[in-house]
Formats: C-alpha cells, sequence, structure tokens
C-alpha cells in the first residue's frame, strides 16, 4: 500500500495574485530513468487529476496546461511531471477489455515528452525514489469515475480515499484545500512559497487556462506529444495497404525528433484519400443545430471528394451500429479502421481513436465536426505535418444551419 501525504489545491472559486518567479531556468535534458535515480534531495513533483466525465482529447489538452505550470515552476525549483494513468473515460465502451491504469507510454512517445519537460509514469514514481522522500504534505484530491463531486468543505479532511486513477492501494492524507482562478501558472507561487511538499497533485486541473494559448510554449508541448510508435506503424499499415498512401508519396514529414521538425505550410500534400471526423452519439442531441444527418453528411463528402478528385473517403465516427450500417448503405465506398479483437486488446479503444486521428491527419483533406475536440486534435496534428491549412479547417454544418462559422486557424510557432 502507498501511503500519500495530501495537498488538495481546488480550483475555480476565487483569484490568487499570480507572482512571478525569478532565476535561472532549471533544464535536466534527463531520461525517466535518470530522473528516478541518484540523489535527488531537492526534486519535487507535480501530479494532476481531471474531472471524471471529461474525454481523452480534453484531457490532452489539460496536459499541455499543466506543463506550462511544469516550466514556470522549472524557473527556480527542481520538478517533475508524474503522468496519470488513462482509465474509465465515457467512449471507451468496448467491453471485456480492461482498460484501467494504463500509462502514457500505451498512447504516446515518452523520450518524445521528456524533450519537453520531464515526465514520469505513476507506476515509476510510486516504485521509485520519489515515494521515499514524500515530506509531511504531499498528493491532492480526486472523485472514483461517475461519483458525484464532494463539496469543498467534505473534500478537505484529513484523510483521503479516493479513485487515484484505479491505485485503490493508494492512500491520501493531510489534506488541505485552496480556491484560484486563472491561467496555469497562477498556481506557482503557492507550490513554491506556501507549501514545503515534496509532490502536490493538482484535482480537476481542467479548471486552469493557458497560459499563452497557441504561442511557441503550447506548440512546443504540443508538438513533443508524439503518438506512440506502434501505433503510428499500424496507422501507416493502413494508409498503405488500403489508402495508397506513403510519407514518401505524400509528402509528409517522417523525423522522429519533433525539435528537428520545422515544416512549411502547404509543403505536405497528403494521402490521395478524403479525411472524414463524423461525431455522432451525444452530439446529436447536444449539439443538433450544427451537426448534420446522415443523408446530409454523405451530401458533403461525395460534393469534397468530386471537387478535389479523390475517389476514397477514410471515416472517423462514434456512430452506433444502426447508423454504421446506414452510412455504409449510403456510402459503400466507405473506409474504416476496424480492429481485430486482439488489436482492440493491445491498442484499446484510446489507441484506435489515435489511429483513427493519424490516418485522418494524413488525408489530401479533411472535414470534422463543428467543436469537436477529436477534430481539433486532428487539426492540429494536420498543422505539424505542414499540410495546406485550407485542406485542414472545414467543419460539417447541420442541415439547416444558416451562419456555418468555418474552424480558427490557429498557425504554429516555431
Amino acid at each position: 500500500m502507498a501511503a500519500l501525504s495530501v495537498v488538495c489545491l481546488l480550483l475555480g472559486a476565487a483569484s490568487w495574485p499570480p507572482v512571478a518567479a525569478s532565476g535561472e531556468e532549471f533544464w535536466p535534458g534527463q531520461s525517466a530513468a535518470d530522473i528516478l535515480s541518484g540523489a535527488a534531495s531537492r526534486r519535487r513533483y507535480l501530479l494532476y487529476d481531471v474531472n471524471p466525465p471529461e474525454g481523452f482529447n480534453l484531457r490532452r489538452d489539460v496536459y499541455i496546461r499543466v506543463a506550462s505550470l511544469l516550466k514556470t515552476l522549472l524557473k527556480t525549483e527542481e520538478w517533475v511531471l508524474v503522468l496519470p494513468p488513462w482509465g474509465r473515460l465515457y467512449h471507451w465502451q468496448s467491453p471485456d477489455i480492461h482498460q484501467v491504469r494504463i500509462p502514457w507510454a500505451d498512447f504516446f512517445d515518452l523520450p518524445s515528452l521528456n524533450r519537453n519537460i520531464p515526465v514520469i509514469e505513476y507506476e515509476q514514481f510510486i516504485a521509485g525514489e520519489a515515494v521515499s522522500h514524500l515530506g509531511p504534505e504531499g498528493l491532492a484530491s480526486g472523485g472514483p469515475a461517475g461519483a458525484p463531486l464532494r463539496s469543498p468543505r467534505r473534500q478537505c479532511s484529513r484523510s483521503f480515499r479516493g479513485w487515484f486513477w484505479g491505485y485503490e492501494e493508494t492512500r491520501g492524507l493531510n489534506v488541505s484545500c485552496l480556491s484560484v482562478q486563472g491561467s496555469a501558472s497562477i498556481v506557482a507561487p503557492v507550490l513554491l512559497r506556501n507549501t514545503s511538499a515534496r509532490s502536490v497533485m493538482l484535482d480537476r486541473a481542467e479548471t486552469l487556462l493557458h497560459d499563452h494559448y497557441g504561442g511557441k510554449e503550447y506548440w512546443d508541448t504540443r508538438r513533443s506529444m508524439v503518438f506512440a510508435r506502434h501505433l503510428r506503424a499500424a496507422g501507416d499499415a493502413f494508409r498503405s495497404s488500403r489508402l495508397n498512401s506513403t510519407d514518401a508519396a505524400d509528402r509528409t514529414p517522417s523525423t522522429e525528433d519533433w525539435t528537428e521538425r520545422k515544416v512549411q505550410l502547404g509543403s505536405s500534400l497528403g494521402g490521395p484519400y478524403l479525411g472524414v471526423h463524423l461525431r455522432r452519439k451525444d452530439f446529436i442531441w447536444g449539439h443538433r443545430q450544427d451537426v448534420p444527418s446522415l443523408d446530409g453528411a454523405v451530401r458533403r463528402i461525395r460534393s469534397l471528394m468530386e471537387a478535389h478528385q479523390l475517389s476514397k473517403v477514410f471515416v472517423a465516427t462514434d456512430a452506433v451500429r444502426k447508423e454504421l450500417e446506414e452510412l455504409k448503405r449510403l456510402l459503400p465506398e466507405m473506409l474504416r479502421f476496424e480492429p481485430t479483437w486482439e488489436e482492440l486488446e493491445l491498442y484499446k479503444d484510446g489507441g484506435v481513436a489515435i489511429i483513427d486521428q493519424w490516418i485522418c491527419a494524413h488525408a489530401r483533406f479533411f472535414i470534422g465536426t463543428s467543436v469537436s475536440t477529436f477534430s481539433f486534435r486532428i487539426q492540429e496534428e494536420r498543422e505539424i505535418l505542414g499540410l495546406d491549412p485550407t485542406t485542414t479547417y472545414n467543419r460539417f454544418c447541420g442541415d439547416e444551419e444558416k451562419a456555418c462559422e468555418q474552424p480558427t486557424h490557429w498557425k504554429i510557432a516555431y
């Protein structure tokens, strides 16, 4: 059993005056093994959690915000970000698949993340030197997935037994609470001056805002979020075998080190197919004004295929079986990545979603769904790959939508 002290920072109620950090920037350039080895008397650990109902792609955005906070902390002290394990997300509904305590390495390339900020997996944190150096204070709180949120008064107890990403053996002690509101780095003075905790966890970290959305720091972190190699390989195999698409033919960069990649927009061509993200399920009623019917979506798809002289279309969708059957009837040439049971068990729902995004990101032309973070992440990936923005920032319109505003182009900053 891991007994962890807790500092509970509840985000989002009141403001906290930001104070600029001083001192030279600390940049270790270490691997996870380096981070956990040797003397670490000054090293501190930052952990965080996100509101349980939030989806995979929103959580990727929260990581960018927390990375900004860590960079602020690194200007003064030596900190390491402990990555929160994945599990129990709303969209991950495949039955009989174990989807708890999933490490980040299953979805992302850890060496790439470490080229931006020092990170380690939670398993490494609880198994390594970090635990033995916990001080009188420590983590922060989180509730079990699907459970109602607790009020601040009840949350600020002297001990805490919570979700902790599915690690039931983890316990929290000495919980204290603080409410803040603002950008991610607003928390830095609290961590640097108001607590001596060796390990601190921020609950509900999605409440924090970006420090500089769309700037170089944002894009450095976003570019560092390279998908795991085995997922990219699966997507590339599908592109090659089913869509006649390869990096060489499509003029898309394949440099492994993101820090060495700087592309000019429009330099990449993309594969000879149309990429589509068609969000259904909760969007049908939650965003009914700007989500098309299946008939309307197919009309738009066929129009784009004709306009861009594309004979193949790849569709990523969360449509239920009945809608998939109807979509296949209306669009028989539609191609989808449909994993075998063994592949689903290996990649998990999150990995399959990444493969879908990877294939859409390499398309000659892409069209997504309004206000969907799944589509946003594809658009960012296409920006990183250097594809023409006019082929990227497009979305479906509702059948009766009068003012169909297209997505904003957030230009990459190097």
